[in-house]
């Protein structure tokens, strides 16, 4: 699946190539999204090259060549305002009553939606790669999902760079709370939430991270963080 942005990038590339024959340039792209930077465009488009939506020809300047389009669910789900919320359906769903086996509670099958960055802010992944079977109790009501952990900005928490974190779906936070934020749509990143004044701040847990300091409407909420999933 792609996100929102990714989406698009994809459709106005496509669009001006059906128009002019040639696809647009960086600061086009950078001005029909609204981003503030060409990084974030760098990021999309080999973001859309890894996924095979596109293909940067060689040795020619802004050559872009649209390989597929994506499917028509999508395509309808993106021009509803899609947003990036890592996972849909009933996988990882914790009831209120789940049966006991008899060594314990039954396991939850969590889906496991690719990488989140206790970092440098990566792209937000939305991929389902696989399933991991995690204690119920490790886990509260509600749906689940798990990212590996990728870097070391929250080593101080405990969280380890190869963790699985274990994350409860979620619109909202409270102040202290680890969450999986996504900033401006197109970057997640595994920070602790608090509010200062007006703005949200993204704090790591290891000095050697800046806080980032960012307005509310550049800022959601995908989740909480419940547990951590790791082997030795």
């Amino acid at each position: 699946m792609l996100t929102r942005k990714q989406y698009e990038l994809l459709r106005f590339i496509n669009e001006r190539l059906k128009e002019a024959g040639v696809p647009p340039s960086f600061d086009e792209m950078k001005d029909a999204l609204d981003l503030r930077s060409k990084s974030g465009i760098h990021r999309l488009i080999t973001a859309l090259e890894e996924r095979g939506f596109i293909r940067r020809l060689p040795n020619r300047a802004r050559a872009i060549e649209v390989i597929k389009l994506p499917e028509l669910s999508q395509a309808a789900g993106n021009r509803r305002g899609f947003t990036p919320s890592v996972i849909e359906g009933n996988l990882g769903k914790v009831r209120t009553s789940t049966p006991a086996l008899d060594d314990g509670e039954r396991p939850v099958a969590v889906p496991v939606m690719g990488r989140i960055a206790a970092g440098t802010p990566i792209e937000a992944l939305q991929t389902r790669s696989h399933t991991i079977s995690v204690p119920a109790d490790m886990l509260g009501n509600g749906d689940h999902y798990a990212l590996e952990v990728r870097g070391d900005s929250m080593v101080d928490a405990g969280i380890l760079d190869g963790d699985m974190a274990l994350i409860q779906r979620n619109e909202t936070a409270d102040t202290g709370d680890i969450v999986v934020a996504l900033i401006d749509d197109e970057e997640a990143t595994l920070k602790r939430f608090r509010r200062r004044g007006a703005s949200i701040a993204l704090e790591p847990a290891n000095t050697a991270y800046e806080v980032r300091i960012l307005p509310p409407n550049r800022v959601k909420i995908q989740g909480k963080l419940v547990g951590l999933y790791r082997k030795y």
